[in-house]
């Protein structure tokens, strides 16, 4: 019987504050653990949890029931951090003999691999302030140009390009169109970004390259004279404190440019000290890059001397902006999936952990965030970054639930092909990416719809779309992320065109029908605290809607997201507490009841938010 549940009546647990009141256990502390279990499931007769020490698994005593609320039973027991980090089940057994499992995916009956565990650790170090953010992602080049722009002579390597032009999607003159813009352009609309709610800035490359994007550095030891140096980026941090924003930059520990004067230093140079930062053979005329990319070769981390240049000495280049008087609040790393690692090495752990202590050492309160476009889960558990800028938990499966069959364009985007998903699919997908992530890490991971890096969402999704997702980005576990540009309604075909520049005046088709949705949930997302830290349980789901709910103890906030009509929208009224009490604070629909049933709208492409009092 207990699988034929409504998913609204499973039993639930993650590692929220609900479930786990210390949400940062030291090693050898006993942890409380909870799991709520609806009566509708049957009479329990013991709930046990089963832990991982040193490899073995073995089970608590029997959970004791500390509180009922509405047909709900909460059990408690404790498990002791005999490591730093472990791995745990519920086990459930009912009075007429069934035996159930409750592990990060879900309810079964029969055992499962370790690997689909819930998972804590003793390792959650991120700021406080990471989990409430609202990030806002900028490529310098594209966001805004200073009239100071104009005395800085276009670079040999580029085409200069007019604010106004189409951006150069593919081919020749991609990577080396040059908009011009700085960082004294960012500092102009600081009041933009403070309207919209945003909270963090996210700078990619500041470092001088020759390129647009940056990415192939040829100093990491002073901004890119044409944003302004050393000079715009100390005055955008601080003017940009002073309104409450943190800032992050964008490093690229995976390599350098092939302009970087460590590379010139050793190319074809064996005898060079620099030699040894990277992978050369063949008397150095050979290297390894990243892709291939020949202006892209790959930093090799066995060097202790490049170690304590750019990562553990006082003055190495992950310090040196993090202290005065450049005061950033910490980095985002670029492919830091790939970071220490080709062939039969693997250094990628250890050098994520030695750039957090790095940081830390210097500013406790900074954040670490790494890239990692495909699964992140199982290689990202808070040693090192303290969550990631990763697309398969979040991005993809929102995508492809909203896709619009009917565009003829390709995304670029691997796995969307022609067909969507259904709100289920979307659903077990996000689960089954996400499960992995301890909590900690999973309320500092990055929600966003797009980057700069792949596609516009709203060029590849049904019309109207990105309201909608926008209200999933905002109240889903993680930051969400605004992509500059979003705001204004703009297209992108694939990642290069996405890097469209902002049109402050108009120089291109826009809508700013969004900048009020992001305004308004923003202010959503900082005035409900079950939107930074609350658990995350999922009570309907079918083809066309979504509802759930993000629940701490001192509130609950429910959210309804369809994509297109639904036949009815109902779920057992005491799956939630406090839904009589329910205050709508986005899209101003009503919850009605019908006998024990709680009915929600059939809004078609909607977005619902609503406000509940804490009783659980």
């Amino acid at each position: 019987m207990a699988l034929n549940l409504p998913l609204a009546l499973h039993p639930h647990h993650d590692g929220s504050v609900l479930y786990v009141p210390n949400q940062k256990p030291q090693l050898l502390d006993k942890v409380k653990v909870r799991i709520r279990i609806h009566e509708a499931m049957g009479k329990v007769k013991s709930v046990r949890v089963r832990f991982s020490e040193s490899g073995e698994a073995f089970p608590t005593d029997d959970a004791k029931v500390i509180r009922k609320v509405d047909g709900w039973s909460w059990f408690e027991t404790s498990i002791v951090m005999h490591n730093p980090h472990m791995n745990y089940r519920f086990y459930i057994e009912l009075v007429n003999g069934d035996i159930f499992w409750l592990n990060a995916h879900g309810l079964s009956e029969l055992e499962s691999p370790d690997v689909m565990d819930f998972r804590i650790n003793t390792f959650s170090t991120a700021p406080e302030w990471g989990k409430k953010s609202v990030m806002y992602q900028i490529f310098p080049d594209r966001f805004a140009r200073s009239a100071k722009a104009d005395e800085h002579k276009t670079p040999d390597w580029a085409l200069p390009r007019k604010w106004s032009d189409e951006v150069i999607g593919t081919g020749p003159g991609t990577s080396e169109q040059f908009f011009g813009g700085d960082l004294w352009g960012v500092i102009e609309h600081l009041d933009h970004l403070k309207k919209l709610g945003v909270t963090l800035l996210y700078l990619t490359p500041i470092f001088p390259g020759r390129s647009n994007h940056r990415y192939d550095a040829s100093s990491f030891s002073k901004v890119d004279p044409l944003l302004g140096g050393d000079e715009a980026l100390i005055a955008l941090v601080e003017a940009a404190h002073k309104k409450g924003f943190k800032v992050i930059g964008d490093l690229t520990s995976n390599h350098s440019g092939s302009s970087h004067e460590w590379f010139k230093a050793s190319y074809k140079n064996p005898s060079a000290k620099e030699s040894e930062y990277y992978y050369f053979s063949e008397g150095n005329k050979k290297y390894d890059s990243w892709f291939g990319v020949s202006s892209l070769p790959k930093f090799n981390w066995k060097s202790k001397a490049l170690r304590k240049l750019f990562i553990s000495g006082k003055n190495s280049i992950v310090a040196r902006w993090i202290k005065t008087p450049f005061n950033m609040d910490g980095w985002r790393i670029d492919v830091a999936n790939m970071t220490g690692r080709i062939r039969e090495e693997d250094m990628y752990l250890e050098i994520s952990q030695l750039i957090r202590e790095s940081m830390q050492s210097i500013n406790k309160d900074t954040i670490l965030l790494g890239e990692y476009t495909s699964d992140a889960a199982f290689h990202m558990q808070g040693e090192g970054w303290h969550g990631g800028m990763t697309y398969m938990n979040f991005t993809k499966p929102v995508w492809r639930w909203f896709y619009n069959p009917k565009e003829t364009k390709v995304a670029g985007f691997l796995g969307l092909g022609r067909t969507r998903i259904s709100g289920l699919d979307m659903m077990k997908q996000h689960i089954d990416f996400a499960a992995g992530f301890p909590w900690h890490v999973r309320l500092n991971n990055m929600n966003p719809l797009d980057t700069h890096d792949i596609p516009r969402f709203k060029t590849f999704t049904i019309k109207g779309a990105q309201r909608v997702a926008a209200g999933m980005q905002f109240t889903f576990p993680g930051m969400p992320v605004i992509w500059a540009g979003d705001e204004f309604g703009l297209d992108g075909w694939n990642g290069e065109n996405s890097r469209t520049p902002i049109p402050w005046n108009d120089e291109r088709p826009n809508d700013k029908a969004m900048l009020k949705t992001y305004q308004e949930l923003a202010a959503i997302r900082k005035n409900n605290s079950a939107l930074h830290d609350g658990s995350m349980r999922f009570i309907y789901a079918s083809k066309e809607a979504l509802v759930y709910v993000r629940e701490n103890g001192k509130q609950s906030i429910l959210v309804l997201v369809s994509r297109g009509q639904d036949s009815k929208i109902s779920f057992p009224s005491d799956a939630v507490s406090g839904l009589k009490q329910a205050e709508n604070l986005f899209g101003g629909a009503k919850i009605t009841f019908q006998g024990k049933s709680a009915i929600l709208p059939k809004v078609g492409l909607n977005l619902q938010i609503w406000r509940l009092p804490a009783k659980i």
